[in-house]
């Protein structure tokens, strides 16, 4: 995952308050491969409107309208999705 952040990409990642991006590993990780992170503001979706626009879609004509009873029917569904 190293090379996701070399000289070609860029060095700062935002994300908002989650648990995946406050992980103290995690963070100690990114500062070690020079990445810095910024959070949104709580209660400012605007500050990411393309994640926000994503997920009301997925939201609005996937994860709404369907019951997943495994999580391989689960997959398959957001895979078709996905790609359509």
């Amino acid at each position: 995952m190293t090379c996701l952040f070399s000289e070609a990409h860029r060095t700062i990642i935002r994300s908002d308050n989650g648990p995946e991006f406050t992980a103290h590993r995690v963070r100690a990780w990114l500062q070690n491969v020079g990445v810095k992170t910024l959070f949104t503001e709580p209660g400012s979706p605007q500050e990411n409107g393309f994640i926000e626009s994503f997920n009301g879609k997925l939201r609005d004509e996937l994860l709404n309208r369907e019951i997943f009873d495994t999580l391989l029917e689960a997959r398959g569904l957001i895979e078709r999705w996905r790609v359509h």
